[in-house]
């Protein structure tokens, strides 16, 4: 069974990586913006704890993904929220597991439409590796390798607690 670190942990880490990321690039008054459901809780405890000047955005991103209707996917729809312009600006992007990247090119298609970025940082609290896309996290709380009958859970958002499910496929 795969293990994950605490998550208090965690979120240090990714807290402590990520101030010191924006303080190495000198990013200048970057905006956060997270992803609904996991990634909007993780965003808010980073929003919160970083400081950030403008307020954090949202982002539903349910009908940008590619596969949509082939995943038999029924989201329920949040209204995103981006009270800020991301033209020519630094913009924080925050989910909270990243496994095969499409999640992160529907973010980015939808973040396009609203204006184009100065840069893209992306953050994430667990990194499965297991990509579809060529996307890569510049901050990371955790890597792990999950098997094919594990799932990543997240819950929160407070207290925000990740859990690893052992899926059993059911006999007939």
């Amino acid at each position: 069974m795969t293990e994950l670190n605490n998550i208090g942990q965690l979120l240090q880490k990714v807290t402590t990586e990520l101030k010191d990321y924006i303080s190495s690039q000198s990013l200048d008054n970057p905006a956060m913006v997270g992803i609904h459901t996991g990634g909007a809780w993780l965003a808010q405890h980073l929003h919160k704890n970083l400081a950030f000047e403008e307020p954090l955005g949202t982002l539903d991103i349910s009908f940008y993904r590619d596969d949509f209707s082939s995943k038999g996917l029924h989201p329920q729809v949040k209204p995103s929220s981006l009270s800020f312009s991301p033209e020519n600006r630094h913009i924080i992007l925050v989910d909270d597991v990243l496994m095969t990247g499409r999640t992160i090119r529907a973010a980015l298609n939808e973040i396009f439409g609203y204006g184009r970025p100065q840069t893209v940082t992306l953050v994430t609290l667990i990194d499965i590796q297991s990509r579809e896309l060529p996307i890569q996290a510049d901050i990371v709380g955790q890597s792990v390798a999950l098997s094919k009958q594990e799932r990543i859970k997240l819950r929160g958002p407070d207290p925000l607690n990740v859990e690893i499910h052992h899926i059993t496929q059911q006999q007939d």
